[in-house]
């Protein structure tokens, strides 16, 4: 894909997906655009095997972004970062097609694993603001990482996730369309837990009370 080409299409991919972008200008703005032309140059000397030169212009484009994209990264089509401040993608990450990153989002390892160390996103994911995906494990197509959440292990396709540490909490939900890359409405496990708890702590106060009933009315008919 050449130069005009590449352009054209981040202008498309983010006003697609950032409604506060009103013009094709603003889009030179954006940090997004700006470090997605910092990684093909950086990623180009990485294939190279020209590894300080990638690096240098790597830092470049972190200095003038926030965000760090490992030059060793491969990133599919129609990749979008929204509000990228902190966003880190590491060396050995597999980005698939038409993935969303939100701020503050961490794509590392563990410090434990050598070789491929960073995660494989699958096609069609989100990952919301804060998420971090450590490890070297798919996210599967088609799921969703709620803010905050903290992802340690493999993700089954078309899955949600939310939490300390990450856990599936919807699997085999429809697919995930573009335009609606909700970050909110997304299951609350705690909430649920301990919705559950208290619907069992109510069944249990309620027997109790219809046991001293009992108890009660046969210590009556025994008077008796």
């Amino acid at each position: 894909m050449g130069l005009i080409r590449n352009i054209r299409e981040e202008i498309r991919i983010i006003r697609e997906r950032d409604p506060a972008i009103h013009s094709n200008m603003e889009v030179f703005l954006y940090p997004s655009f700006k470090v997605m032309i910092y990684y093909r140059m950086a990623h180009k000397m990485y294939l190279k095997g020209h590894y300080f030169l990638a690096r240098w212009i790597s830092q470049k484009g972190v200095r003038k972004t926030g965000i760090e994209i490992h030059p060793g990264a491969q990133i599919g089509k129609g990749f979008f970062i929204d509000h990228g401040n902190g966003v880190i993608i590491g060396e050995t990450t597999v980005i698939g097609d038409n993935v969303t990153l939100y701020q503050g989002v961490t794509l590392g390892g563990t410090g434990k694993e050598q070789g491929k160390r960073h995660p494989t996103i699958g096609n069609n994911v989100m990952i919301s603001t804060g998420a971090k995906v450590l490890g070297s494990f798919k996210i599967g197509d088609n799921s969703k990482i709620g803010a905050g959440s903290v992802v340690l292990e493999e993700v089954p396709p078309n899955s949600t996730v939310v939490g300390v540490p990450g856990r599936v909490v919807k699997r085999n939900n429809r697919l995930l369309p573009q335009e609606e890359l909700d970050q909110i409405n997304l299951p609350d496990p705690v909430r649920e837990d301990i919705a559950g708890l208290q619907r069992a702590n109510t069944e249990l106060t309620n027997r109790l009370i219809d046991l001293e009933r009992e108890v009660r009315s046969r210590n009556k008919q025994a008077k008796l």
